[in-house]
């Protein structure tokens, strides 16, 4: 009786392991690149890269209290002291597509965008760092968790171009202006104007620096609170990058003081150009620069 006892057990306890072997391979086939994950992955948020991204913006360049923008800097990035509080505003009218034809859903697929870059160094190298981002979608929110950028929800518009144009809305010619507006949690954060003066011959006055975000993943664990999970320092990889039909003039920008947010803390010293452009790239990697947990 003992040993039929002992061979009951061992089988159940065999049963268990496969069964707990068979719950594994389950979670394994779970699908999908953001959440949720689903058995067959049609429900997550966003596709795997690469993802393809088309734009009209417009951007204003600004310079802040050096003091401000050094506030904002994570450890591992410091103030570029030559650029003197030197920082960009942008508004971005986005289409967004994986592999599959995506833009065909444009409800999903299409999203506003307005955030904020600030100069700063890497180990001496000039970057832009990004320390405020809004959207007004939740797929355009998780790519930019991914990516490093600290998105929050929030209502952006911008002046379109239309290619028939008349009184209501402006042409693609000197004088035209494009307005730009920001609001989160029933509150104008944001108001920016460009008015055109002629047509960019210089594409270099577009180059961008390379962009390094604070890739951030905290825990919940009440003994690990202030143990992120991930802390890291990344550089994001655009590439095949094209801008058409760019203008360039004047840019003012406007940050008002408002209740329980900070983006007025940048409130421009004084503004410079103001840029209208069209602009398509792709992303499919991101390099981590640095641990900061180490």
């Amino acid at each position: 009786m003992k040993y039929k006892f002992v061979d009951v057990l061992d089988s159940r306890v065999l049963a268990n392991e496969n069964a707990n072997q068979e719950i594994k391979k389950e979670i394994q086939m779970l699908k999908g690149f953001n959440y949720p994950l689903t058995a067959k992955g049609k429900s997550t948020l966003n596709p795997p890269p690469p993802w393809y991204y088309s734009s009209d913006f417009l951007s204003v360049e600004f310079w802040s209290e050096p003091s401000a923008v050094a506030g904002l800097l994570p450890s591992g990035l410091d103030p570029d002291r030559s650029a003197n509080g030197h920082a960009n505003a942008y508004f971005y009218d986005w289409q967004f597509s994986g592999n599959d034809e995506e833009y065909l859903d444009p409800a999903r697929y299409q999203y506003r965008e307005f955030f904020i870059l600030v100069d700063a160094l890497f180990q001496g190298k000039p970057v832009a760092y990004c320390p405020y981002i809004f959207v007004d979608n939740d797929a355009a929110l998780a790519r930019g968790w991914t990516q490093g950028y600290p998105k929050r929800l929030g209502e952006v518009f911008q002046t379109r171009y239309h290619a028939a144009t008349g009184r209501a809305g402006p042409a693609l010619a000197p004088g035209s202006k494009f307005a730009g507006s920001l609001t989160s949690a029933g509150q104008r954060l944001a108001e920016a104007v460009v008015t055109l003066r002629e047509p960019v011959t210089d594409m270099s006055l577009l180059k961008q620096k390379p962009v390094v975000n604070l890739l951030h993943t905290p825990r919940l664990a009440a003994d690990k609170q202030d143990q992120p999970a991930v802390q890291e320092l990344v550089e994001n990889i655009p590439h095949d990058v094209k801008i058409e039909q760019a203008w360039i003039g004047e840019g003012s920008l406007t940050l008002p003081v408002c209740r329980d947010e900070e983006l007025s803390d940048l409130a421009p010293v004084r503004t410079g150009k103001g840029i209208r452009a069209s602009m398509a790239y792709v992303v499919d990697d991101l390099e981590t620069l640095k641990d900061l947990r180490r």
